[in-house]
């Protein structure tokens, strides 16, 4: 029986509902008559060993899993179980290793669990916020010269489309005897491309998935995924870490999606993935034509690159609103478009008409971000003691010189400029600026 299948013969019984929701399955929206809650039969996402276990293991077979835990709280809720996991597993606060690229999630789970994020500074210092891609050397570097390390966290594929040697990275955290987070929040899809690149195929331990991002699964769905190499331990830390912090309401209208695509990934869908990165290809090459630079290595996701095509990143996702075409992020430099084998030939047309007829400008100068990111920003203190403490809200005009209490961001992409505990300087201004942020909190 799938979880869809439980709600509609619930909702066709005529039960009396004396349980939650308060709508009672009176139709306001359209879905109140299956959104249920842990009622008997219905089974309990943290415990499950009922229809949402059956779930679960059908999505674990489907990605070579060891176990697979449902989010109903998106990739965020995995990311803090994944290190959760590690602090539970070490018995003590964790150190992990990353490019400051990561999102929010990770920086809160730091945070509420006291671990010591190091920073991963690539050779070539970044160009954009989102961008921080680390290669396999780099890591070998920073293990060779700091041996405290527990675990590398990697955010692969980036919002841009970036996609990092997690295969190199997994074989170097191996030979030290570290453990590899990947939050591949953007790639759930990359399982099912013929030539498999999912983060646990290539050899993570941890592999955190929004499933919604790319599979038809309802906002807020997502996977926690364990590896078959992983301790054995990780499989029994992972359904109580994702209690830790998960809602004791997750919502079944989610899971009923993650049911339905878990059954759709062992049938239909692999091959409907794969003709879509197809059909991008194809928007890829016209792109390549038309001289249109495309900065996405993601083969279901195109990532403009706005200045070299002299537009501003915003202004061009205007324009796409105006042809009746929605963008999932832009920023000065560039506008970021999702596909799935669910966007129709036609969106696949009109976006192609669009490209045709888009003028022919100089290239714009990229307003450069390399001041910030050449420089390693001063640590004054913790994540914890930073995000912890009594704080001020000033303009960022005043906050030169000043410590960062909470790490200042946008969302999206909900990529830290700069970290809780860092001293602001005025490079670091110009980057909140360039990003919308107007206020900082500061100490």
């Amino acid at each position: 029986m799938t979880m869809l299948s439980f709600a509609r013969d619930y909702a066709d019984s005529g039960i009396s509902r004396f349980h939650m929701p308060g709508h009672k399955g009176v139709p306001l929206h359209g879905m109140e008559s299956i959104d249920l809650t842990e009622i008997k039969g219905a089974d309990f996402l943290f415990e499950s060993d009922g229809i949402i276990a059956e779930g679960e293991r059908i999505t674990a077979d489907a990605y070579g899993a060891a176990a697979t835990c449902w989010s109903a709280e998106g990739s965020s809720l995995s990311i803090k179980a994944a290190v959760c996991i590690l602090q539970r597993y070490f018995g003590r606060p964790v150190r992990i290793a990353s490019p400051r690229n990561c999102h929010r999630a990770f920086l809160n789970a730091c945070t509420l669990l006291d671990a010591d994020p190091v920073w991963l500074y690539p050779d070539r210092p970044r160009t954009m916020l989102c961008e921080c891609s680390v290669s396999p050397d780099e890591v070998q570097r920073l293990l060779d010269s700091d041996d405290k390390i527990d675990a590398v966290y990697i955010t692969s594929p980036d919002y841009l489309g970036g996609l990092a040697d997690i295969g190199g990275i997994s074989a170097v955290c191996r030979s030290h005897g570290v453990f590899l987070i990947v939050d591949n929040a953007h790639g759930a899809y990359l399982k099912f491309l013929g030539n498999d690149i999912h983060p646990l195929t290539l050899g993570a331990d941890i592999v955190c998935d929004s499933a919604h991002k790319t599979l038809p699964v309802y906002t807020g769905g997502g996977y926690l995924h364990i590896s078959k190499n992983a301790p054995p331990g990780f499989v029994q830390l992972a359904k109580p870490s994702m209690a830790l912090f998960g809602s004791t309401s997750p919502s079944y209208l989610i899971m009923q999606s993650l049911d339905l695509a878990a059954r759709e990934l062992s049938g239909s869908l692999p091959e409907k993935i794969r003709l879509c990165c197809e059909r991008t290809a194809r928007v890829k090459a016209l792109m390549a034509q038309l001289g249109i630079a495309d900065i996405s290595a993601e083969p279901m996701k195109i990532t403009i690159d706005a200045n070299s095509a002299g537009y501003d990143g915003n202004d061009l996702a205007d324009m796409l609103r105006e042809d009746f075409m929605e963008c999932e992020y832009s920023d000065t430099g560039a506008v970021v478009l999702m596909m799935s084998p669910y966007n129709s030939e036609n969106d696949f047309l009109r976006l192609e008409g669009f490209l045709r007829r888009l003028p022919k400008l100089p290239p714009k100068d990229r307003i450069s971000e390399a001041g910030l990111f050449a420089l390693r920003p001063e640590k004054v203190m913790t994540l914890r003691q930073a995000m912890l403490s009594r704080c001020e809200r000033v303009p960022v005009d005043m906050a030169e010189g000043r410590i960062c209490a909470r790490t200042a961001m946008s969302c999206q992409p909900s990529v830290a400029a700069v970290m809780a505990g860092e001293r602001i300087t005025a490079d670091i201004i110009k980057i909140l600026k360039k990003y919308s942020i107007l206020e900082a909190d500061v100490l």
